[in-house]
């Protein structure tokens, strides 16, 4: 044992440099780190190296070489003390205890939380601690909890509240519902054909009409909060580096080609936040060793771990999160996808807007947006819808108050507030969006985060359809969950709430799809004005059809100007006379999503990444 500063040992050791050392020290100066952290993030020496001098250095062991057998020792009684979050919230797993002593494994023996924690548990009880790393520490939670956290990421919403999980895709009531709706529009075709079908047509122009309205005053709303810059320069005097956080990054994976993976380790590392501080989480499915073996090769930091994600169904990116939520030791968490790359000062920007906001703000959505915008037409619409839908409409949700349904990348939560709420649903294939109502129908909100991540668009018509189709279809299993008690939506956030959950959610995929049926018909009497046609184009409806026709895709268009200028983005302009093309598009994709439910609601079609990768 000797009292050396770790830091001499080391160097002693020729296990680093002075000037690594110096290094390390200053950057202790500015985040208030442990220097052992600091040098493993660093990549100046490796876990096992340093608990290897802790344990010349101190009192405490090193057991991690015997890992295996000491595993054998541990006593699966001592669980029931604790939570399975205790152990990665405390950074410790118990050993073994008897009626003087209790033997813990941990990466941090001088953690104080922890001490004061165990005492309050096993008063009086003299404290042991052997030394493991953090990776260590990991292993033995998947070995004696890896069924516990399955069970909890695939059933776990569903046994707690049933409800409000799309493991069911319809109650009993809502066949019954839906059944009657079909009968009676099925008698009314054979008995009254003309009169059910004026209705049929006057709902669905009213419908169309109310939406375009809706999302109109949403956008204008929107287009007053400066995503820019107003919340952060309210926010940066908190940007202090000793003050921040440990931040959870999960990455879910699966099949990524290898030049995915290596922009993904570049942007991830490339972020302005001490490295130490990044608890970064590759979620990597059990059947996926193509894409386990892409990550090691890009040889990471030590501050990403590799969480396997064991086989089952469904297989789905929310189970995958939730299985990856029980390993996360951040205050916060976000999530980016495989081709993502964050603006530098995210979680930086993140962390200030969630240290000034009130504790019922559980999520900060920022902006997404692409880096391959003009590779061509498909990219370039695309982007202007992303452009719209960001920095206008979900804007224009939050400066009213109303439910947001999240994007499904670079969401920020507090992550206890993320547990309590169940996590994500893993059979709903929009998981971000029904978070999101789940989270205002239970009082929290979702604000704003003035920053954007940048992601790949589908170039390729079929990989889009694929996209878009699964979207369309979890945003109807949204829909058809929050509406199972519509009044207790109500109670929970009011009229408004509940009118965006049937016009924002519901009438995103059915109206999307209305309207292919609506432009054929229109098609077909604009070129063919025969009585039986203007028989039903006449009056109201023809009112309707007109304004929807006009008014309805004058403001989409308008609207799409309107959002290139705040990207700075003007060249697209003209692209947007091109909208009517891309929403056939998207009406094609809703009608597969609407067939889907019925078929495979909970399959998730993969989204090929890789197609187009900017090269820095």
């Amino acid at each position: 044992m000797t009292s050396k500063p770790i830091g001499e040992i080391l160097i002693e050791k020729n296990l680093i440099t002075k000037e690594q050392l110096a290094q390390a020290l200053e950057l202790q100066k500015e985040t208030g780190s442990l220097l052992g952290e600091i040098l493993i993030s660093l990549g100046s020496i490796t876990p096992i190296q340093l608990y290897q001098v802790i344990t010349q250095q101190g009192p405490f062991e090193y057991t991690g070489e015997n890992l295996h057998l000491l595993a054998q020792e541990i006593d699966p009684k001592l669980f029931l003390f604790f939570n399975s979050q205790d152990f990665f919230q405390y950074s410790f797993f118990p050993y073994r205890y008897d009626h003087e002593e209790l033997e813990i494994l941990t990466p941090n023996p001088n953690n104080v939380s922890l001490r004061h924690f165990l005492e309050d548990k096993f008063p009086g009880k003299k404290l042991i601690i052997k030394l493991i790393t953090p990776y260590e520490l990991d292993w033995l939670a998947h070995i004696f909890f890896k069924d516990k956290f399955l069970q909890e990421a695939t059933s776990g919403l569903f046994y707690r509240s049933p409800e409000e999980s799309a493991m069911r895709v319809f109650t009993p009531v809502q066949w019954i519902s839906l059944g009657a709706l079909c009968a009676l529009i099925l008698i009314g075709v054979f008995t009254l054909p003309r009169l059910t079908i004026l209705i049929l047509l006057g709902l669905a122009n009213l419908f169309y009409a109310i939406s375009v309205i809706f999302r109109f005053v949403l956008s204008s709303s929107g287009a007053k909060l400066d995503t820019n810059s107003s919340l952060f320069k309210k926010n940066e005097p908190q940007l202090r580096p000793n003050d921040l956080p440990t931040y959870s990054i999960l990455l879910p994976l699966y099949h990524e080609p290898p030049n995915v993976i290596r922009q993904l380790t570049t942007a991830i590392q490339n972020l302005d936040y001490p490295p130490e501080k990044l608890d970064v989480i590759f979620l990597i499915e059990e059947d996926d060793q193509d894409t386990l073996i892409h990550c090691k090769a890009e040889k990471p930091p030590y501050n990403v771990r590799f969480v396997i994600v064991p086989e089952g169904m469904p297989k789905t990116k929310p189970r995958a999160c939730n299985f990856g939520l029980a390993f996360a030791r951040g205050e916060f968490l976000t999530i980016y996808d495989a081709e993502d790359i964050p603006e530098r000062d995210q979680l930086k920007k993140a962390v200030a807007c969630f240290r000034s906001s009130p504790p019922d703000i559980m999520c900060f959505q920022n902006a997404l947006n692409f880096y391959n915008a003009e590779q061509n037409i498909l990219t370039r619409l695309f982007t202007l819808e992303y452009s719209y839908w960001f920095d206008y409409l979900l804007p224009g949700l939050y400066l009213n108050h109303l439910p947001i349904p999240l994007g499904g990348t670079s969401n920020h939560f507090r992550t206890k507030i993320l547990r309590d709420l169940g996590g994500w649903d893993p059979y709903n294939v929009t998981e971000d969006a029904d978070l999101g109502m789940r989270a205002s129908y239970r009082g929290y909100r979702v604000g704003i985060l003035p920053s954007t991540t940048f992601e790949e668009a589908n170039s390729r018509v079929k990989n889009w359809i694929r996209q878009r189709s699964r979207w369309l279809k979890g945003y109807l299993q949204t829909f058809l969950v929050h509406n199972r008690h519509p009044f207790q939506v109500v109670r929970n956030s009011g009229w408004k709430g509940w009118f965006t959950l049937q016009v924002f959610i519901g009438g995103t995929t059915l109206g999307q799809a209305f309207s292919l049926i609506l432009w054929i018909l229109f098609f077909i009497w604009l070129f063919n004005r025969g009585e039986f046609l203007q028989s039903y184009f006449s009056g109201p409806i023809l009112y309707l059809g007109v304004f929807n026709l006009i008014v309805g895709n004058f403001l989409g268009i308008y609207l799409s100007m309107l959002a290139v200028f705040r990207r700075g983005i003007d060249r697209l302009i003209f692209y947007s006379l091109l909208n009517p093309l891309y929403w056939w598009l998207t009406s094609i994709a809703a009608w597969k999503g609407i067939f889907q439910l019925f078929t495979r609601p909970f399959f998730w079609e993969k989204t090929i990444h890789g197609l187009q990768i900017k090269e820095k």
